[in-house]
């Protein structure tokens, strides 16, 4: 189904979400439409954060928002939905677009499985009511639909369309890309050439997938990395977890713009517990990269002013391979907590693979290393 008749259907004119490559679609057709115009549609930190946009929206217009996002982002939502949005609160109705991530049936990476068999059962435990859409969902059975819908919404009440694979389509106009030089996967390339044998803790996405890469291109082996295949945003928080009981041992944690967006009061945390042996590295690239492009807040951002605002030890932004081989070099021997933001092209290699160990041997293989670690 074209995105653009869905979209007609549901007579919305605010739209605000966390973007999802099940959602390309959607996506492309909102940034082709409006780009980031905050009157009609603004691109969250987190899920929680949007379903807020979307009952002050209502309080203002009295107009029914979207809000779009992966089902992986259903637990950041689940507090508004519960306390704000509900009808036994402020019966505040909203119209969720959901991507199925990890469907029953349907072949997902580890991170999503258990996340798509409860999907439909959270949406009913929140009190949503959802439509799920697929690729034979025809015009009839969403003017159907969306007639039962607007029933509840008129009550108070918030639905959802969840999405399957393939369901939406559209033709993009948009292409997303940045004035910044130095690749992720480069960026990382250099992190590890100094981190040695110390831990890493990676963030969700490409960045992970670009850590295994190197060190099966190395013949490193991966026990000395945790890999965040899942939970976006809490990649930093893992490290911290790490290095406060692992005094004598450097950490480093590679994180990306979104994620630490997504979770950003991590980074405050993180400065007040101040451990001194935490290397924050940020790779900063203004986009959502990994689930198709979609442009974040955080380039306009000055992030070193922002860690050091938190509290961190040393706080430093680098745009060039020269400087931040110098600050790595530094910063190894520096007692921390210490931030890097590292300023990177959007953009990776069209053949990147995933990885091709389990999640369960990720962390055992991590955590007998750390037990070797003093």
């Amino acid at each position: 189904m074209d995105v653009r008749r869905l979209i007609e259907l549901t007579g919305a004119d605010f739209f605000t979400g966390v973007p999802d490559s099940q959602l390309k679609a959607l996506c492309n057709y909102l940034m082709d439409t409006y780009g980031t115009d905050p009157k009609h549609h603004i691109i969250g930190a987190n899920e929680g954060n949007c379903t807020a946009l979307a009952a002050g929206y209502h309080l203002a217009t009295g107009k029914v928002p979207v809000v779009y996002m992966q089902n992986s982002g259903q637990g950041n939502a689940l507090n508004p939905v519960a306390s704000l949005l509900n009808g036994q609160v402020y019966a505040i109705p909203c119209i969720f677009i959901i991507g199925w991530r990890g469907e029953p049936g349907v072949k997902d990476e580890p991170q999503h499985r258990y996340q798509g068999t409860i999907t439909l059962k959270l949406l009913e435990v929140m009190g949503i009511h959802a439509f799920v859409l697929d690729k034979d969902t025809t015009d009839a059975d969403l003017i159907r639909q969306m007639e039962v819908f607007k029933r509840l919404l008129e009550e108070g009440e918030s639905v959802a369309f969840v999405v399957r694979k393939g369901a939406l389509s559209y033709k993009s106009l948009t292409s997303y890309q940045n004035r910044n030089q130095m690749t992720r996967e480069e960026i990382i390339r250099h992190v590890v050439s100094v981190s040695g044998d110390d831990p890493v803790i990676s963030t969700t996405g490409k960045a992970s997938r670009e850590l295994f890469e190197i060190r099966e291109e190395k013949g490193q082996g991966h026990s000395l990395d945790f890999l965040t295949v899942g939970s976006m945003g809490h990649s930093s928080s893992i490290a911290l977890g790490v290095a406060l009981q692992k005094p004598s041992v450097k950490v480093w944690c590679i994180d990306g713009d979104g994620a630490a967006l997504m979770h950003m009061g991590a980074m405050a945390v993180t400065a007040q517990a101040a451990p001194d042996n935490l290397i924050h590295i940020m790779i900063n690239n203004g986009a959502h990269e990994s689930v198709g492009g979609m442009p974040t807040v955080a380039e306009k951002l000055d992030w070193p002013k922002i860690a050091e605002g938190c509290g961190y030890q040393k706080a430093y932004g680098v745009s060039d391979y020269e400087a931040l081989d110098r600050v790595l070099q530094s910063v190894k021997e520096m007692k921390g907590p210490v931030f890097i933001e590292v300023k990177a092209a959007i953009g990776a290699r069209e053949n990147l693979g995933r990885p091709s160990t389990s999640p369960i041997d990720n962390k055992n293989g991590f955590m007998e290393y750390l037990n070797t670690c003093l």
